[in-house]
């Protein structure tokens, strides 16, 4: 691969797997470029951090995006770029409309619509063979008039969304009055799986499964993004993940929001085709980079110990702790989790946290928002058009 011996640039530096893929990257021997929005995120402050650029937002402006991206490109002899959040979109966006100096570690924009799509991804699963939830598209009031009186047996959701925002649990039908469907702003409700939550995070080169790491978050910020992640196996969702990276001839990261029931099967609920905290379960920057960059075996996933923000269990683990007296819960995965920030020789991202979540707060009190919703307000991709 093109960029498997020379420098790289990692886009979406204000997430901690941003951070993490850079240490495992620098630790391998590649140069990396660290490129965001923001003045001073997470993996900004990290000694695996060449040189770090600033960039304007390319949800607001796209075009001066992609020009400065370009530039970033041709500055610094990159080869590879390798996205992390959602401006991998936009990226994409910008390879398909103009000629791009380097490799992009993403499918086109098509594939990456499809799968990040709630409705074409089920549709994407089942033509590939794969068992699926009933998954139903609402574009209109009478759509939604269809399913309510099944409410109570299904979830409720925007096609295009994260981080589980606005996302109705077998709700009553009372609830779905607030709910307004249209071609431009559609939703989907989706069956009911009772069962156990399995996350994973992929890396496919070609079609062939590079990294794979399977785990359940035991807490969330708010109900959307985990916070404390553990490590899980199951053969069921590793053939799922399969299917799908050679179904699709990925190359990139992706990961999934899978179900497992009572009886083994594992569902696919959705997919966010970027990194996510599935990452953090490899610490082997030569495996990794072997794998990923230079076309190696497969890399397995080498830490076993659950991995967390301790800050971020402050701020939303401990709060939800109180409310349902898991008290002595919180303290033992408190003292069992790995702080995911911590790196041999690269202390300086963990006290950088305090700078980053002001700049964050900054922005959410600026526009009236949660702190989550800041966390991607820039970047987020909600569909064509």
């Amino acid at each position: 691969m093109p960029g498997a011996d020379k420098t790289v640039l990692i886009t979406g530096a204000r997430a901690p797997v941003a951070l993490h893929l850079a240490r495992l990257l620098a630790g391998a021997g590649r140069r990396v470029i660290l490129a965001d929005t923001p003045a001073r995120p997470i993996a900004a402050a990290s000694k695996a951090c060449a040189r770090y650029h600033r960039l304007p937002p390319p949800r607001f402006e796209p075009q001066a995006y992609a020009e400065a991206v370009e530039a970033l490109v041709r500055a610094e002899g990159i080869e590879l770029v390798i996205p992390t959040c959602e401006e991998v979109f936009h990226l994409a966006l910008a390879r398909r409309d103009r000629p791009m100096p380097a490799q992009l570690f993403a499918p086109g924009i098509e594939l990456l619509a499809e799968v990040h799509n709630k409705h074409a991804f089920i549709r994407l699963a089942g033509k590939l063979g794969l068992a699926v939830p009933e998954t139903v598209l609402l574009q209109s009031t009478a759509d939604l008039q269809a399913v309510r009186g099944r409410s109570r047996e299904l979830v409720f959701k925007p096609v295009w969304s994260r981080f589980a925002s606005q996302v109705l649990l077998r709700p009553t039908p009372d609830f779905l009055d607030a709910i307004t469907p249209s071609p431009a702003m559609p939703w989907v409700a989706q069956r009911f799986i009772d069962g156990e939550e399995i996350s994973a995070y992929a890396v496919g080169c070609a079609g062939k499964l590079k990294a794979l790491a399977l785990y359940r978050s035991l807490y969330r910020a708010g109900k959307g993004a985990g916070i404390f992640f553990e490590r899980v196996e199951d053969q069921a969702a590793r053939e799922l993940v399969e299917r799908i990276v050679a179904g699709t001839s990925w190359s990139g990261q992706i990961s999934f929001d899978l179900m497992r029931e009572a009886d083994g099967r594992v569902l696919p609920l959705e997919c966010n085709p970027r990194a996510v905290s599935g990452l953090h379960f490899f610490r082997d920057p030569a495996t990794f980079a072997s794998a990923v960059l230079e076309d190696g075996p497969e890399v397995a996933s080498d830490i076993t110990a659950p991995q967390t923000v301790r800050l971020a269990m402050w701020i939303y683990g401990l709060p939800a702790a109180l409310r349902s007296g898991g008290l002595g819960r919180f303290r033992k995965a408190m003292s069992n989790g790995q702080e995911l920030l911590d790196w041999p020789g690269d202390p300086a991202p963990v006290k950088a946290q305090w700078t980053v979540l002001a700049e964050m707060a900054g922005v959410a009190w600026r526009q009236r928002i949660s702190l989550q919703a800041a966390s991607t307000r820039d970047i987020e991709w909600n569909g064509p058009g």
